[in-house]
């Protein structure tokens, strides 16, 4: 296959790039930026800066990214489209325009590298010897004078052929032009979901724009200039720059389009792309490149006033084929005819481009326009982005920002989480054949995070992550419980999961820190609950939420065991291990939490399922009052990690796993003595007090840090410290730890860097951090039962830089949108609007606010409640 050099008529920068890409992840990033000059000058890419304003067209709402030179840094600089099937990242490049593409089921491992992969399971022929395994942990652990273990590798598996979320390559744009560049920029434009780049060149002005259009599942770029005619113009296709990806076949499909296709990995997924040109007024070839091997072609375009490319693709993966009944292949049909179907669908290409844009905004502005945010924030558009990122100070702030931030996370998720598959630990971005983290499914927080605020903002973006659950992880996980935990109901999975239903303890070491998960589906069920109890759509709930989450409740029903450590008749897990703390030992305070909401959404949830299965029921609410709550404080005044009080007071751990009931959950914020309270300790009957139990997590969380230890230095962990903080009502400790989120962690594309500075891309806290801001905003925790009153607090932890504003739509449990504002930091006003499905679930709501209620309501369908300040 002819090199990039070659299929770009020996430009320079063909060369550059690569060599750019291959080195930026050993430089340090001053030499980067040395390099990238050298790039511009080198290639006449754009070099130049303009401070003064924001490019032409740009929201004048600020609501976009913008910058006055191109990108190169992938995880740093570039700026992301996608609509859950297809993803791109854009370097805004002049003459030549570099897309890095995606495919959201283009994965490494599985079933098609390796016929023998099993999800990371033991054989039915070891069945036996687990459990005589698994009794022997327990019994271990329950007499050890410590209530600890040192491992369980006799339990665990190796991880086989996991595999990893990978690019799908570069689509590499050129125009015939030259000379120096000016009137230079790129944006993101958020109120459109479109990214766009205009410059000047050789007596002529261009534009380019990028979108994914999720009713169409295809992407577009967009190039036109104030020319005339376009410069002649190319397209091709390359892998060079993503090592590890085999040399693809391109060729010719028609003469404007050319078709992509590849392995991941030989043997491996087989993934296609096809892309198509349009050029109103100018012709469009497409040639074979003489001598290639594997083949190669590329399209070339002439006489244009216009083009746009338009490319679809896919893969032969199939969720629906992630059964016993196929065998666990997860392989469906070639994609080809898939893709052509697509492509030359009446909705693609009967259509004009400017309609064709028009329902992709309309597309977008359904998902994200029924929610708006407002902090009072004044738009800079004096500023480019980077700038305003690169001078955010800690507990300073900026409003402007911080707004943007809270939109660009809605962005993402919207362009990420409507697929086939749910959104990954990258969303759908990935530039390379080996993500970090294999870019995969974890599920002791990530998977969590990523969905945080979808329900609360009114965005219909979640059915595919219960598709995910129901499709992946149910059907073998039902074998997992069973040759795992000699369970014979519901099914289970760890922390770790890929698109191939690997549901094993993954074996790595000693690995159980944060393989010994099996929690993962009680919490993901909490998100199912809160979906129904979000929108009281029954169909939905009795069709696949209630199974989903009645099949996990089933499997810790039987999981759960007698306490023989302290014998206070209560039942704990076993063996457990706090998400990713090393010591393995029992009623760990996260699962037994986690547990207990659980059991508390089969009641609640029972009724409307149209269920009949009593004996289910009442063994629910049986074993939910027998169970340990893992609510204790220790002797240092903290809530307990572990039943066992063992916390340290240095520990600065990066989970804040056994305070899920302060947030998301509700086991701590909506504590309940007469249903959660009565423990011995020690020999001594206690009854904490909601007070006491939330002074020991504000110790815990305290303790905890800032979100930078000797672990780890992430983004996410920042931003759960801070929703903590504002569950708290402290408006200081809050802002203070979302700001420092801001400072530190994030890139100036407003992507969440694992470490400051680095190029490990990692979505969850820009996910996370909407729902960090709602939480300083609006609280409408859970609880235990629909008698229960609603608490809705206004404004809890309002800092002074936000000290007006407003929300409109937001959405809270039982069917409830809520709008309301405030001036100087004083709400001014809120409306309560119940919807009309909601007969039957009605329940009584006491609005809060400034240490008071303000209001008191019934929820019964149809109720608009105003009140005004």
């Amino acid at each position: 296959m002819d090199s990039p050099i070659q299929l770009l008529g020996g430009r320079l920068w063909a060369f550059l790039l690569p060599a750019y890409h291959l080195l930026s992840g050993f430089l340090p990033y001053y030499v980067q930026m040395l390099f990238r000059r050298f790039y511009c000058l080198a290639t006449f890419a754009t070099c130049v800066s303009r401070t003064n304003s924001a490019p032409p067209g740009f929201p004048s709402s600020g609501n976009g990214l913008w910058y006055t030179t191109p990108g190169s840094v992938w995880a740093q600089e570039l700026l992301p489209v996608g609509n859950g099937y297809l993803a791109a990242m854009l370097p805004g490049g002049t003459s030549q325009e570099s897309t890095q593409l995606n495919i959201e089921s283009l994965w490494s491992g599985g079933p098609s590298q390796d016929p023998t992969y099993n999800g990371g399971n033991s054989l039915p022929s070891q069945h036996i010897q687990l459990a005589e395994d698994m009794q022997s942990i327990r019994q271990t652990i329950f007499s050890s004078p410590t209530g600890t273990i040192d491992n369980i590798e006799e339990i665990m598996e190796d991880a086989g052929a996991y595999g990893s979320y990978a690019g799908a390559g570069y689509l590499l744009a050129t125009l015939d032009t030259s000379g120096p560049v000016t009137n230079y920029w790129r944006w993101l434009d958020l109120d459109e979901a479109v990214s766009r780049t205009t410059w000047s060149q050789g007596g002529a002005t261009f534009y380019r724009e990028t979108f994914c259009s999720h009713p169409l599942q295809a992407c577009l770029q967009y190039v036109n200039s104030t020319a005339k005619t376009l410069p002649s113009l190319s397209y091709a296709y390359s892998v060079s720059v993503q090592i590890g990806l085999p040399t693809p076949n391109v060729t010719c499909f028609d003469n404007s389009t050319l078709s992509i296709r590849n392995y991941i990995y030989n043997p491996g997924m087989i993934y296609e792309i096809l892309a198509q040109v349009e050029a109103p007024g100018g012709s469009v070839v497409c040639s074979a490149v003489p001598g290639s091997n594997p083949p190669n072609a590329t399209l070339s375009v002439t006489g244009a006033s216009e083009a746009w490319i338009t490319w679809v693709g896919d893969t032969n993966y199939d969720m629906m084929a992630g059964n016993a009944a196929s065998n666990y292949s997860f392989q469906g049909p070639d994609p080809h005819d898939t893709l052509i179907s697509i492509l030359s669908s009446e909705d693609l290409g009967s259509k004009s481009y400017s309609s064709v844009l028009a329902q992709h905004i309309a597309d977008y502005e359904s998902i994200v326009g029924p929610f708006s945010l407002s902090l009072g924030q004044t738009p800079d558009l004096a500023i480019p982005t980077d700038q305003i990122v690169a001078s955010y100070q800690t507990y300073v702030g900026n409003a402007y920002l911080e707004w943007l931030l809270f939109n660009y996370g809605r962005y993402l998720l919207t362009s990420s989480a409507r697929g086939t598959l749910p959104a990954n630990l990258q969303g759908k971005w990935a530039d390379e054949s080996s993500s970090a983290w294999g870019a995969d499914y974890h599920s002791n927080i990530n998977i969590q995070m990523n969905y945080w605020f979808a329900e609360m903002t009114n965005m219909d973006v979640v059915i595919p992550l219960f598709n995910y659950f129901e499709n992946t992880w149910a059907p073998r996980g039902a074998y997992t419980a069973w040759a795992l935990y000699n369970i014979s109901s519901g099914w289970v999975t760890h922390d770790e999961m890929n698109i191939f239903g690997h549901t094993g303890m993954k074996l790595s070491g000693n690995s159980a820190q944060w393989a010994n998960y099996p929690e993962a589906n009680a919490w993901m069920m909490i998100h199912a609950w809160d979906h129904f109890d979000y929108t009281n759509d029954v169909q939905w709930w009795q069709t696949q939420g209630w199974p989903l989450v009645k099949s996990v409740a089933s499997f810790h029903l039987e999981k759960l065991i007698d306490d023989l450590h302290f014998n206070d008749s209560t039942l704990v897990t076993a063996p457990c291990n706090s998400p990713e703390q090393l010591p393995i030992t029992f009623g760990c305070a996260h699962a037994q939490q986690l547990i207990w909401q659980l059991f508390n959404a089969i009641e609640k949830g029972f009724a409307a399922a149209g269920d009949t299965d009593t004996e289910f029921f009442n063994a629910v609410l049986a074993k939910r009052d027998q169970m340990d709550k893992g609510l204790r404080i220790g002797w240092w005044g903290q809530l307990q990690e572990w039943k066992v009080d063992m916390d340290s007071t240095t520990d600065t751990h990066r989970h804040l796993s056994h305070l899920i009931g302060l947030y998301p959950g509700y086991a701590i914020t909506s504590y309940d003595a007469g249903l959660q309270g009565g423990l011995t300790t020690n020999g001594i009957f206690m009854n904490y007090t909601k007070e006491q139990v939330l002074k020991a997590a504000e110790t815990s969380l305290l303790h905890r840090g800032n979100g930078t230890g000797p672990d780890a230095d992430a983004g996410w962990e920042k931003i759960w410290r801070a929703a903590g903080w504002a569950q708290l009502g402290n408006e200081s400790e809050y802002y203070k730890e979302l700001t420092y989120a801001i400072e530190r962690n994030f890139a100036p594309n407003l992507f969440d860097l694992y470490t400051p500075g680095s190029d490990i891309f990692q979505i969850d806290a820009n996910f996370g951090y909407p729902a960090a801001v709602l939480n300083g905003l609006l609280q409408a925790p859970d609880v235990a039962n629909i008698n229960i009153p609603l608490q809705v607090t206004l404004l809890p932890a309002l800092p002074p830089t936000w000290s007006s504003g407003e929300m409109k739509g937001a959405r809270i449990r039982g069917g409830i949108t809520l709008d309301f504002a405030w001036i100087d930091r004083k709400l001014t006003s809120a409306t309560f609007s119940v919807d009309d499905n909601v007969s039957g679930r009605g329940r009584d709501v006491v609005v809060n606010y400034g240490g008071q209620v303000i209001g008191q309501f019934r929820s019964d369908g149809g109720t608009v409640v105003n009140l005004s300040f």
